[in-house]
């Protein structure tokens, strides 16, 4: 450690004054920065403070936060998902809701005591960033100017640098893609020519929208379809039905029925899209604020928005090589091209070569680039 660094101490967050620290130190690291966009403080500083988080109620964890003459400057949370290692019989740890100001220093003993907490479980590797809380995977390495959406990471480019001078190296790069229908996107005419031929040749296949009035049992469906259809992908673990419930309640507010869709058989859903609009503008002009007036401006500004997320989209494997992701992209195009939506497809494996292909072939250009790093420790 350099002379600089012996400034640095990390401590563990104990007390509701230390959880405030840690839930608002962004706002300092990102207060002259356009793109970032505060998390909902509330939300955040109760899922936190109850301990209701889904991947959470399940973990091991620890919140740090690093000090520096006194100041809060960096924080860190550290995790081990029984889960996950239980699925892959791993002795990984995961760390993430990094933010640090720009000291290498700070970075440095915040990920030295990432490491330490992590081997001290018994565990042999690190991998990060994954925020359990806020849904977000790794550092954005390419489109930093690009908007933040909801549930998406933004991070100072510095923060690449501490984790690579910390000899941590690429686990996965996921990307982002976008078609901006306001804008004179067009969905090619062959995908629509074929998700009619397929219809009309399979009768027993229709799409329909989300059913809101019965949203728990749309849940169940999604929970099978996803455990079931991206089971073979980097970093799957089986999703409890907890996590979705807690995935639908976060997003149940600001569901667009015409932005989630299920390609049913005989009416048993095989297949859904699952999108929703980004209200991370809304959030950024309330500044993080639900009181008093954040919560109308939310409800009024909800149907004005025009960024929207394709989360997921997946299909049971025995319905694989039929055409069905180009059925549900066909409708979800036709569903949302008359409001002028631009569409982000976030999340997409680097090395997911189907999906990849298929978001080229429709016209969609790629705009971000998020890493996930890993280490032997």
């Amino acid at each position: 450690m350099d002379k600089k660094s012996n400034n640095v101490t990390i401590e563990p967050v104990s007390t509701n004054k230390d959880l405030k620290q840690f839930v608002y130190l962004s706002s300092r690291i990102y207060k002259d920065d356009p793109v970032w966009v505060p998390p909902i403080w509330s939300s955040e500083y109760k899922e936190y403070r109850d301990k209701k988080n889904a991947v959470l109620a399940h973990s091991d964890y620890q919140l740090f936060l690093a000090y520096k003459d006194g100041d809060a400057v960096g924080r860190v949370i550290v995790y081990i998902d029984d889960n996950f290692n239980t699925f892959y019989k791993s002795k990984t740890g995961f760390f993430g809701a990094f933010e640090s100001l720009e000291d290498p220093a700070v970075g440095e003993a915040l990920l030295r005591k990432t490491e330490e907490w992590i081997s001290a479980k018994g565990m042999d590797s690190v991998r990060g960033p994954i925020d359990p809380v806020a849904e977000k995977w790794g550092f954005v390495i390419d489109g930093y100017e690009k908007d933040q959406i909801f549930m998406s990471p933004h991070n100072q480019p510095y923060y690449n640098n501490f984790v690579t001078n910390a000899g941590y190296s690429k686990a996965k790069d996921l990307l982002v893609y976008s078609a901006d229908m306001g804008d004179g996107y067009r969905m090619p005419d062959r995908f629509k020519r074929f998700s009619d031929f397929l219809l009309k040749k399979r009768p027993n296949l229709t799409v329909r929208k989300i059913d809101l009035k019965n949203i728990q049992s749309e849940a169940e469906h999604i929970w099978k379809i996803m455990n079931t259809a991206v089971s073979g992908n980097w970093g799957y673990v089986p999703i409890e039905m907890d996590e979705v419930k807690d995935l639908v309640k976060k997003l149940k507010a600001i569901v667009d029925p015409d932005a989630v869709l299920f390609v049913e058989d005989n009416g048993v859903p095989v297949g859904c899209a699952l999108g929703f609009p980004d209200i991370n503008r809304i959030i950024k002009q309330n500044k993080g604020l639900m009181l008093p007036f954040g919560f109308i401006r939310f409800i009024t500004g909800l149907k004005k928005i025009k960024d929207y997320r394709l989360w997921a989209l997946a299909v049971l494997e025995e319905y694989h090589g039929m055409g069905l992701d180009v059925l549900l992209y066909a409708k979800l195009y036709e569903a949302l091209l008359p409001k002028g939506i631009r569409m982000e497809a976030n999340y997409i494996l680097e090395d997911n070569v189907h999906i990849k292909n298929a978001l080229l072939k429709l016209g969609m250009n790629k705009i971000k680039e998020y890493r996930v790093y890993e280490k032997k420790i």
